[in-house]
């Protein structure tokens, strides 16, 4: 007599006969009868929709409509297609539920591939909970070092599952101070660097901001790491005033951004060039600073200007941008780049992966990807370490516009001369 197993983990129906082999009987009640079409592919999606982090998801619902209508028709594989659903959780901003969600994405939904985006706080819980449960995970929209070293990764080991794509630190240091030296200041810099996996990284004294600004002839005052959500900066401002900072820097969330910068107004603290991370992407984070947006600026990982295109809707960034202001009648965001791009990957890894039931398989595909995506070239194996691979980035300033209240100029390429400039920094009135 025949008995019936389900392998959790290959997630296959095998027959199995009496003694362990495999049968070979396709009779009525047999589960291979039943078994008409090819299963359907999940993808889970994890990333902050609600909380203090919520502008890094704000693009999430138009992105996760377009792959649900470019995959309608599922996605062929070895002459098979095959159904493909998309699981979106929200991690609403907290370290804890990203966890929570990642496991129950990986032990209740059983998705075959898990993507994450938006800020150490979401994207390192996520991927430690799939390279604990050894399910193949794509993370974006973190500094590299963060990432990986945040999650207390050795580089001459690396990680089995998981894989991370943007830009690192290296990187946003070299286009800030790019961007300052292109104008007349004191190099006096304050330094705004929360008690959070981006603060302690930009404001680590080995792999962050001092050393470099250092070398380069800037004088850094950081008045120590502050918890997120602060309500009174009086204690940096202070700081910076007795520096004469002429610079303010920093990677703060938008709240805390709003609330320095109306209090170093009160205070009088007027620096010439503001240059801060995190807070400063959105366009919906500018508008709420009212005219204190103007002249702001910060790194560019994504605009309408670069000139790469989709692999899944041949979009270029242009049209992307286009359809999504149409759509949703607001102005284009950056992750909208990298989520559609993380999209991108899982489908073109699940295509190439040799046994979509494998969870090494498919984990090898992507670490074998090679491919050309919204956000530029993704490729693992020429990375800082094995499970990174670059970006570009440039830098930006806020000016106002013309189609919308404020525009995100492109005021530094070095890093990408593709992607066109559209004028120099210019300080802060």
């Amino acid at each position: 007599m025949d008995a019936y197993s389900f392998d959790a983990k290959r997630r296959r129906f095998v027959t199995l006969a009496a003694g362990g082999a495999l049968a070979a009987s396709t009779s009525a009640f047999s589960p291979l009868v039943f078994a008409v079409g090819p299963r359907t592919l999940k993808i889970g999606y994890v990333s902050p929709q609600t909380g203090p982090l919520a502008p890094f998801g704000e693009a999430d619902r138009f992105t996760i409509q377009q792959m649900q209508t470019t995959l309608k028709n599922g996605i062929v594989i070895g002459g098979k297609t095959y159904p493909v659903s998309i699981v979106v959780k929200d991690s609403q901003s907290n370290p804890n539920r990203a966890g929570e969600v990642a496991n129950d994405l990986i032990l209740k939904d059983k998705v075959d591939i898990m993507l994450v985006s938006g800020t150490p706080e979401t994207a390192n819980p996520v991927s430690d909970a799939c390279e604990l449960n050894e399910m193949p995970c794509v993370s974006t929209v973190v500094p590299w070092q963060p990432w990986f070293f945040g999650r207390k990764g050795d580089p001459k080991k690396g990680f089995r599952f998981t894989y991370h794509f943007f830009w690192g630190l290296e990187d946003v240091i070299t286009v800030y101070t790019g961007m300052w030296q292109a104008v007349q200041t004191n190099h006096s810099v304050g330094g705004l660097f929360p008690n959070d996996g981006d603060g302690n990284a930009w404001g680590d004294a080995k792999l962050g901001f001092p050393p470099v600004l250092a070398q380069k002839g800037f004088t850094l005052k950081d008045p120590g790491r502050f918890q997120s959500m602060t309500q009174d900066f009086s204690a940096q401002i202070s700081s910076f005033k007795q520096a004469n900072a002429q610079i303010v820097t920093g990677v703060v969330i938008p709240p805390d951004a709003k609330n320095f910068l109306v209090q170093a107004r009160q205070q009088g603290l007027k620096p010439k060039v503001i240059s801060i991370g995190k807070a400063l992407l959105f366009p919906t984070s500018i508008e709420a600073l009212g005219d204190l947006g103007d002249g702001l600026s910060t790194e560019v990982w994504w605009s309408p200007s670069h000139p790469f295109k989709s692999s899944l809707t041949g979009q270029s960034a242009r049209q992307v941008a286009d359809d999504y202001e149409r759509i949703t009648s607001k102005q284009w965001t950056q992750p909208i780049g990298f989520a559609h791009a993380l999209f991108e990957i899982a489908v073109d890894s699940l295509k190439r992966a040799k046994d979509i039931d494998s969870n090494e398989a498919i984990r090898d595909a992507v670490a074998a990807t090679k491919l050309d995506t919204l956000v530029g070239h993704v490729a693992w194996g020429s990375g800082p370490v094995k499970n990174v691979a670059k970006t570009p980035l440039v830098g930006g300033q806020w000016v106002k516009g013309q189609k919308h209240r404020f525009d995100l100029a492109i005021v530094n390429n070095q890093f990408a001369p593709s992607v066109p400039l559209s004028g120099p920094l210019k300080l802060i009135a």
